[in-house]
């Protein structure tokens, strides 16, 4: 279902073809996101030309990129325990305050990979 390809499509895509401008306005500026988006896709082009499958990847990476949806997921998953701090009172990164900003940081940046990676793989797999 994964596969080498996916990965390095994601790491060039996400990390070689993003510049700092896309990096540092892509949570602010919806023209930042789709810029980045378009370019993220360049490389998933050698592994399908599928239009549903590139609709998907593309637009879900939209969407976890501009509303930065990692941190949500991350203060969802940690939100049942007993004395969890309220959506009010977390980080930016999604995590209590007393999280190391720089583990709250990497942590944050692998949770927003591994979405990707998931969803891209889905994708792929089922959709072709």
């Amino acid at each position: 279902m994964f596969t080498a390809d996916q990965l390095v499509a994601h790491a060039v895509g996400d990390y070689l073809l993003q510049s700092e401008w896309m990096a540092t306005r892509k949570t602010s500026k919806s023209s930042a996101t789709l810029l980045h988006c378009l370019f993220y896709l360049i490389p998933f082009l050698f592994i399908t030309q599928n239009p549903y499958t590139l609709a998907v990847i593309g637009g879900t990476h939209f969407v976890l990129d501009r509303w930065h949806l990692a941190k949500h997921f991350i203060w969802l998953k940690n939100r049942p325990w007993p004395g969890s701090p309220r959506w009010s009172a977390r980080t930016e990164t999604g995590f209590p305050a007393d999280t190391p900003p720089w583990l709250a940081g990497w942590l944050l940046i692998m949770v927003d990979n591994t979405l990707h990676i998931v969803i891209n793989g889905l994708a792929i797999y089922y959709i072709g």
